[in-house]
């Protein structure tokens, strides 16, 4: 399979808003590498206003696991404070989204988290950057996964 490589530049013509998958985030805050340099040249273009940029509600309750299993309250504020500062929009889950997870959901087979972030990224984006081979493009949503991103 022949892997279609993307820059962020490509991202911003294409899509003026990107929504980010929770694990873009998790390589970007715990700095594993290769992926940390690539979520931070996504990042880093939201903060720079190339793109308006958004992740679920639900991201920051996934990113928030690792600190909380460590049960470091110290890092786990450090990592709240720190989703907090993204210049990325937080969107809670509506009902709506609710619905449009479930469907995808049981048409697509994917987990109920999975959905929920496609879900959301539907209601607010073009475009979708993460790295779970599990999800697909669909109409209406681009998926880009960060390992294709040349930084």
């Amino acid at each position: 399979m022949v892997r279609q490589r993307w820059t962020v530049e490509d991202l911003a013509a294409r899509h003026p808003r990107v929504a980010i998958d929770a694990d873009v985030l998790i390589y970007l805050l715990d700095g594993s590498e290769p992926w940390a340099t690539l979520a931070a040249a996504v990042i880093d273009a939201a903060d720079q206003g190339v793109f308006k940029g958004s992740v679920s509600a639900l991201a920051v309750a996934e990113v928030l696991v690792g600190p909380a299993r460590g049960g470091d309250a110290a890092r786990f504020e450090e990592t709240a404070s720190e989703l907090r500062d993204l210049a990325i929009d937080i969107v809670p889950v509506s009902g709506a989204i609710a619905e449009d997870a479930a469907w995808l959901r049981g048409q697509r087979q994917l987990q109920l988290a999975d959905a929920l972030h496609v879900a959301t990224a539907r209601t607010v984006a073009t475009a979708f950057v993460t790295n779970d081979r599990r999800i697909r493009s669909l109409a209406n949503l681009e998926v880009l996964y960060i390992d294709e991103l040349e930084a």
